[in-house]
């Protein structure tokens, strides 16, 4: 069930960014880069719009034709919301719990981030997002998710290795926790394909003040 309303931000975790920089535990054991070493972002596309996790305003993934929602649970059914883009966001927090529909089967979570000033939904940049395709979707919806300039549908589990030969994983994932960035990508082990990925830019962020 989905509703046309503005945002309602009891439903999602806001919290205090505590600094800018990374996450950086485990990071050697995933495929971390020392100290010092400049990381890869890999850009992905989403209907046309290149988005450059970290760096790209929510603007970019609302010119592709989406909406940002949010869902709560109310009398037993989970009830959608719109996001309200005119809707002012603190100054340096941290917002996750958004969703946007790719099509009916297939979705993407999304985080975003505000700087130093407050700012308005288009205006905060995009923090983290992961995409999650249904069994059977289609390739006019995957062709237009595409990660470093290939589409997902040619995205197997062996061309994943080709396209990003420092990530670790196995026949099932392929995966790189950096200092920075943290890339996490999933297949179907019966076909090879992949059905879920994410990238994220990691902050170091104290849930403990969340609204």
């Amino acid at each position: 069930m989905r509703k046309k309303a503005g945002l309602r931000w009891g439903i999602l975790c806001l919290a205090i960014l505590i600094a800018m920089t990374a996450f950086s535990g485990c990071s050697e054991l995933l495929g971390g880069e020392s100290s010092g070493t400049e990381e890869t972002l890999y850009p992905i596309s989403v209907n046309g719009q290149e988005i450059r996790v970290g760096e790209t305003p929510m603007q970019t993934l609302l010119n592709a034709g989406y909406e940002v929602t949010v869902s709560e649970m109310e009398d037993g059914e989970i009830v959608e919301y719109d996001v309200d883009p005119e809707q002012v966001l603190d100054a340096d927090s941290y917002y996750s719990g958004g969703s946007v529909w790719l099509s009916e089967n297939s979705y993407a979570h999304i985080s975003f981030v505000t700087e130093e000033e407050p700012v308005k939904l288009p205006g905060a940049l995009i923090a983290s997002m992961e995409f999650n395709f249904g069994t059977g979707e289609s390739s006019a919806v995957l062709e237009k998710i595409q990660i470093n300039g290939v589409p997902v549908p040619e995205i197997t589990r062996e061309k994943a290795e080709e396209m990003f030969p420092d990530f670790t994983g196995n026949e099932i994932m392929w995966l790189k926790y950096g200092l920075e960035y943290k890339y996490d990508l999933n297949f179907d082990p019966a076909t090879g394909k992949l059905v879920k990925f994410s990238i994220a830019r990691q902050y170091e962020v104290d849930y403990t003040t969340s609204k």
